[in-house]
Parts: C-alpha cells; sequence; structure tokens
C-alpha cells in the first residue's frame, strides 16, 4: 500500500474534512492522508482546540474497519507508535522520546505530540498533529518542538511508518502492539494521576496495561483499578 498525500493551504479541521467525505459516501482509500499547512478548527481530546503553528505537521488519515480487525481503540496506541518510530532516527536523544497512556508521544516529559480518533461510517478517522518547529504554549502543560524536520518529508515517513504499523495490526493482532507500546512508555511503579472528563482524579502507580490497552492503576491501599478514559499525569508534569 502506497501512501497517497494530498497537501493543502488551509482548512478548518483534517479530522472533519474526511469524516465530511465519509458521510457524504467518499471512499477515500487506506494510505490516503489529507495534510494542512494550517488549520483554523483543529480539535484535539475530549472537545480541546489543537493550536497550529506555519511548519508544523496537521494531518488525517482513515482505517477502514474490517470484520476481523483487532479492537479499534487499540488504533490509538498504532497511531502512537508510528509517531514515535518516525521521530526517533531525528532526535539526539532517542532515550528521550516516551509514550504516555492513552496516545501522548514525549519528548524529555515534554508534549509535541497530539492525536485524535473519531468514527464515522464504519471506519476510523485518526488526526494526528506534530509540533516540528514551534511549540504552542499549552497552559498547565510543558510543550516542545522536534526542529529540523521538513513538514513534507515527515509527512511521507509518517506515512510509510502507519502503513507498515497497520499491515502489522491486522496480521498479527493486538498483544504485541501493545507489548511494544509498553516497552517504549513509563515504566511500571512511575506514579500518575489519571483525571475523568467528569472532573474526578485518582492517583496510584501504573502497572501495565490489561489485554485491551486499558491502564492498570495501583491505588494507595494495594487495590487495582482498570482506567478505559482519562488524562494521565505523569509525577513530573
Amino acid at each position: 500500500m502506497t501512501p497517497l498525500i494530498e497537501y493543502v493551504p488551509e482548512t478548518g479541521s483534517t479530522n472533519a474534512d474526511l469524516l465530511a467525505r465519509l458521510a457524504g459516501g467518499e471512499l477515500e482509500a487506506e494510505g490516503y492522508w489529507l495534510v494542512a499547512d494550517r488549520q483554523n478548527a483543529g480539535r484535539g481530546r475530549q472537545g480541546r482546540s489543537w493550536i497550529d503553528a506555519p511548519g508544523n505537521f496537521m494531518g488525517s488519515t482513515v482505517v477502514r474497519l474490517h470484520e476481523r480487525d483487532p479492537s479499534p481503540a487499540t488504533l490509538s496506541f498504532l497511531a502512537a507508535l508510528a509517531v514515535y518510530e518516525t521521530v526517533l532516527p531525528h532526535v539526539a536523544a532517542p532515550q528521550s522520546i516516551m509514550l504516555k497512556w492513552p496516545n501522548d508521544v514525549l519528548m524529555a516529559g515534554a508534549k509535541f505530540c497530539g492525536l485524535l480518533l473519531e468514527m464515522g461510517q464504519g471506519a476510523v478517522v485518526i488526526g494526528i498533529g506534530v509540533n516540528l518547529s514551534a511549540a504552542p504554549e499549552i497552559a498547565g502543560r510543558k510543550t516542545d518542538a522536534l526542529k529540523g524536520l521538513s513538514r513534507n518529508a515527515f509527512a511521507e515517513a509518517l506515512a510509510a511508518q502507519f502503513a507498515l504499523e497497520l499491515q502489522r495490526w491486522r496480521e498479527f493482532g493486538a498483544e504485541p502492539l501493545i507489548r511494544r507500546w509498553q516497552a517504549a512508555a513509563h515504566k511500571p511503579g512511575t506514579a500518575l494521576s489519571v483525571h475523568g472528563s467528569d472532573g474526578d482524579k485518582v492517583s496510584g502507580q501504573f502497572d501495565g496495561l490489561d489485554a485491551t490497552g486499558a491502564l492498570r492503576l495501583r491505588l494507595p491501599d494495594g487495590t487495582m483499578q482498570v482506567i478505559h478514559a482519562g488524562d494521565v499525569m505523569l509525577e513530573e508534569d
């Protein structure tokens, strides 16, 4: 599958564009990417906005769901690993790149990538934003940019890596994907807190993921809580 990348000068949201095309009956093939120079209505998780900057990467692709595919929820790990593998050769300290549940990619503890997955018409639209030239400020979060990477060259490398990860996902299932994710993520025993969309907060120690990709959180009293959604803050965040 050879990736096809369409570049547009400006749009509201590449995710919204692809969802609208799917709703209108258009059949965008897997391997197609829509990449924008600028977004004026970019979206992040839990209704947040994604602030862009010239030279940064903002793009979306479509995964069409098949009957025997692994759980669509595990595509968030696939997307994070695709970004992780794409950036590793381009950073001076590869050990500084770390994955954070559920789908963040950090550099020296700072956020430089955002992922958004949305369902529509039997497909998943996956939006990825990566700070390549500038790091917009986010209240309460450290941010950074990779810098020195051409947006178009990065887009081509990411599309190729994503296609490879998708092939592996379909051929071998989600289990090896989750194992690879955990190897690149915060280590078991890491102190963290999980903030739910309802404002609740629970703190404990990271104890890996279950078979579905849910976070296992060991609470101070020794009990285990399984978290399926929420924002994770590491102790050093």
